[in-house]
């Protein structure tokens, strides 16, 4: 890809989430990520009324006067983008490939995490690590893991989930939200998925497009797995194979949501070409519902 056509692919996605980012889900998404706790401020004289359980002794016995300790949220957060580079991520049936439709969503959270003073890191992956950037703050910033996302110069085809997990255990010693953009293709995942989610805050967004789903009968078309290169002819025509496509597909579908249940991490699915603005409003509203109820 051109470096002129790649800058101005990232100019055309910063654009398009700079009035999101601006908006009401910018005050969302500070409800729905809010901080890892209290952190201590400072103290102040003990008024009436006082918990006395916040009492700083320490500074009591020093002023001869009873002294109570102020807390206040913790709020900086860091933000990492786990990014599935691998073959089939490159796959588009319409105007927008699911990579980028990955790459939205990264600039989308990444400039309203910005808003809000929060860090922002990313990791991409195939069968290998291919890109590593430690969390910064600033809009700059955001804007280079957008083009990591998007420049599509990985080395590897396939996709490793374990590789690319147990590298962000590693990676990321602190506690962060961590955003796996992927179609989850890769297999065997469910147990360090589990270990980085009691670790982490995981979210894992699933990206597809809606060709996956819906073989059109245009008769016999040959096609080539993205991440194997093995091709393979299908007749689409047959209403039989495109029924054991679907089915195939509601299978592993059904599978990975089960996977997700039992690691206990939450979820968000984005289609391929579709606005995110509304998914993100509901995402940001759920799970500030849920936060609430903790």
């Amino acid at each position: 890809m051109l470096a002129a056509d790649l800058v101005a692919r990232v100019r055309r996605i910063e654009i398009r989430t700079r009035r999101l980012a601006a908006g009401t889900i910018s005050g969302e998404y500070a409800s729905a990520f809010r901080g890892r706790g209290m952190e201590f401020s400072d103290v102040r004289e003990y008024m009436p009324g006082d918990d006395i359980r916040g009492i700083d002794w320490n500074v009591t016995a020093r002023m001869g006067a009873p002294f109570i300790k102020r807390f206040v949220e913790e709020r900086e957060l860091c933000i990492v983008f786990l990014a599935d580079l691998s073959g089939s991520m490159a796959f588009g049936s319409g105007a927008e490939r699911k990579r980028e439709t990955a790459a939205l969503f990264a600039a989308a959270v990444g400039l309203i995490a910005t808003r809000n003073k929060d860090k922002v890191g990313l990791a991409t992956f195939t069968d290998r690590i291919e890109t590593f950037i430690p969390p910064k703050r600033g809009r700059v910033h955001v804007l280079r893991t957008v083009r990591e996302i998007l420049a599509g110069d990985a080395a590897g085809r396939g996709t490793d989930l374990v590789l690319a997990m147990d590298h962000a255990m590693r990676a990321f010693r602190r506690h962060a939200v961590i955003f796996i953009l992927s179609d989850f293709l890769g297999t065997g995942y469910e147990r360090v998925l589990s270990r980085l989610g009691r670790k982490h805050d995981v979210i894992a967004v699933t990206v597809h497009d809606p060709l996956e789903a819906e073989l059109p009968p245009v008769g016999l078309v040959e096609v080539t797995d993205p991440e194997t290169g093995r091709p393979a002819l299908i007749d689409t025509a047959s209403a039989a194979v495109r029924a054991a496509h679907l089915a195939r597909l509601r299978a592993f579908e059904a599978e990975r949501a089960a996977i997700f249940r039992r690691a206990n991490v939450e979820t968000l699915a984005l289609t391929a070409g579709r606005d995110i603005t509304d998914t993100l409003m509901r995402f940001f509203k759920a799970r500030e519902k849920r936060i609430g109820h903790e």
